[in-house]
């Protein structure tokens, strides 16, 4: 068997008899079609009305089989095209066709190697659409072999580092990245066409906030001050509905410093929305609409398969207190779901010790995220979060205890985070001060203290209800994804040894 580097050392060589007769890497060629549209165009004409059409293309791509017979060839080409028809059709390649010396130079050419042609589309005996080649020139020169064409790249982490080799070689890799794009575009278009305005916030932050968690660090040079990467857009989306734009939204990367799993990258994709005079019921019914859109676009369908399972976003999505989840996924009844100790007890016996100063609504939240979380696989809102989480949320008129806050789960994970927003300057400048107290005491993922943001709700923000999609999530569940590095072009990886 002949090893890679073998395989590179040859193809240097024929690139540097190339250079030696002239332009190695030309860049006059200019293709006309794609694979899909000819093959969605032509595909079921029949032999002779193709024949009468005389069809003269020109197509370029990177020839990814070949079949030398003789003074006859066959070879497949790969172009860009992300239509339901493919992104193949096949050259035949003959000496007539194209001169000795031309047909000659294209024997020696490899796989992988771009090239363009141009000729007339004609079938062949089995029917195959293809191009008979009239012209073939090498655009190209591919110093690295392909994986195996019958297995491709097996190694998924290698799929990962590699993502341009995966891309070239798995059709299932270019239809997953393809209905990502066609996904945030439909969320785009849907948001647009609900009057909401897309903006554009800082990814540099002085001051960390809008979530609960690590931020990555830097520093600013010019400014002499430290900086951190953005961990939600939020505190700045709402500063904009304070200065008057009434419903904003951003789509774009939030970064955490935090671990790396199936579900989740320290920088991800988010879009977070804001609609002045919105409550979190008018945010739960527009994220499902988002949803249902988001999916009808990208797959065609809103009744989904993930891992061999269905998820149906065409119907109503479920809507529970996380004390009516308890009883409903953790075997409690309404009474046990309200004790305290009893709670504190569950929690210890799965490991999970919690601290003394944990009140009742703590603990259920807590036994919620050990127990339920991962049992709800259908579209289910998780409603009515304590205050103690949920900083930012306004508090309930009925029941100060929790918040107007809602969580989507989906699949046992979460896809959504949205509440009413906290108005109050005074209250949230003292929910501050209690977040703050809590990361003088070690928590590392706590809030700062924002003074800025304060002042502007001092100024006056208007009833708001705000949202957060994680985008990449969405896409796991579109694509039926195992991993979030699956729908991610390129994961953030550990540093090769």
């Amino acid at each position: 068997m002949t090893d890679d580097s073998q395989l590179i050392t040859e193809r240097r060589e024929k690139l540097a008899a190339i250079r030696h007769q002239g332009v190695a890497f030309p860049n006059d060629f200019k293709p006309k079609d794609h694979a899909d549209e000819l093959l969605r165009l032509y595909d079921a004409l029949p032999d002779e009305e193709l024949d009468a059409l005389a069809v003269k293309v020109s197509v370029a791509g990177r020839m990814m089989l070949k079949r030398v017979m003789g003074k006859a060839a066959f070879c497949t080409l790969q172009d860009g095209s992300m239509g339901p028809a493919g992104s193949r059709i096949q050259l035949f390649v003959t000496r007539d066709g194209l001169g000795e010396a031309a047909y000659d130079a294209f024997k020696h050419w490899d796989l992988g190697d771009i090239i363009g042609c141009e000729g007339l589309l004609f079938k062949t005996r089995t029917g195959e659409l293809s191009v008979r080649a009239s012209t073939l020139r090498l655009l190209t020169k591919s110093l690295r072999p392909l994986p195996d064409k019958f297995h491709g790249m097996t190694d998924q982490e290698q799929k990962y580092r590699q993502r341009y080799v995966d891309l070239i070689t798995d059709e299932g890799a270019r239809a997953r990245f393809a209905a990502r794009s066609k996904t945030v575009s439909a969320i785009r278009q849907f948001m647009v066409e609900h009057h909401f305005m897309e903006v554009e916030t800082p990814m540099l932050h002085p001051i960390p906030g809008g979530a609960n968690a690590k931020p990555f660090v830097t520093h600013h040079n010019a400014l002499e001050q430290q900086m951190f990467l953005r961990i939600a857009p939020e505190l700045y989306l709402k500063r904009l509905i304070v200065g008057g734009f009434e419903r904003v939204f951003e789509i774009n990367r939030s970064f955490r410093n935090e671990g790396i799993s199936v579900r989740h990258n320290p920088e991800f994709t988010m879009m977070e929305f804001y609609a002045a005079y919105w409550n979190h019921h008018d945010l739960m019914d527009y994220t499902e609409a988002i949803l249902r859109h988001a999916a009808r676009q990208a797959t065609g369908s809103a009744s989904l398969t993930y891992t061999g399972r269905a998820v149906d976003l065409d119907r109503p999505f479920a809507r529970l207190t996380v004390r009516d989840s308890l009883v409903a996924h953790a075997g409690l009844s309404q009474a046990e779901a309200g004790e305290a100790e009893l709670l504190r007890t569950r929690l210890k016996s799965l490991g999970h010790e919690a601290p003394a100063h944990w009140r009742l609504p703590e603990l259920q939240f807590s036994l919620f995220e050990a127990v339920v979380e991962e049992q709800l696989w259908q579209p289910t809102f998780i409603i009515d979060y304590p205050v103690e989480v949920s900083p930012l949320a306004r508090a309930s008129d009925a029941d100060p205890s929790v918040t107007e806050r809602f969580e989507l789960f989906i699949t046992g994970r979460e896809y959504a985070n949205g509440f009413s927003e906290l108005n109050d300057a005074e209250d949230q400048a003292a929910r501050f001060l209690a977040q703050a107290s809590n990361k003088e005491a070690g928590d590392e993922e706590a809030m700062y203290y924002d003074a800025d943001f304060i002042r502007a709700l001092e100024y006056g923000m208007p009833p708001t209800g705000g949202c957060g999609i994680g985008i990449d999530r969405l896409i796991m569940l579109l694509t039926d994804s195992p991993s979030i590095r699956d729908v991610i072009l390129f994961p953030s990886l550990r540093k090769q040894a």
